[in-house]
């Protein structure tokens, strides 16, 4: 016979496991995100329907493209962590975690691929 209480057959991360970790996570990417995007917008917006030899000397300087590849890589890392902790609540067993794994792969495929297309437009 097992003597468990509710709170000991409880699933999830409640306060003693990482649950904390990923909402200080969640709220640092949110605010790099609020002074990135509008940063983005702007710099982009500007270059917005320019020939393509424009753009590319556009995006050869520093700040556009530093402005470009940060709101590319914390995005997708809000992105990856916001879709996490929607499988966590949603989804339960094997399901659970080949999801968060293939999310997992997508975000950091998706960041790779838009840095390299971002290092191959500035060189």
């Amino acid at each position: 016979m097992r003597y468990l209480t509710d709170r000991k057959r409880a699933e999830g991360l409640g306060s003693a496991k990482s649950g904390t970790l990923h909402h200080w996570h969640m709220m640092v990417s949110a605010v790099g995100l609020a002074i990135l995007v509008p940063l983005f917008i702007f710099t982009f917006g500007g270059i917005l329907g320019a020939p393509h030899e424009e753009v590319v000397a556009y995006y050869s300087r520093p700040f556009p493209a530093i402005v470009a590849g940060l709101t590319i890589l914390i995005g997708l890392y809000h992105f990856k962590n916001g879709a996490q902790i929607a499988i966590e609540d949603y989804t339960h067993g094997i399901v659970r975690k080949l999801s968060i794994i293939a999310v997992t792969c997508f975000s950091y495929g998706l960041m790779a691929t838009g840095l390299y297309a971002l290092i191959r437009l500035a060189l």
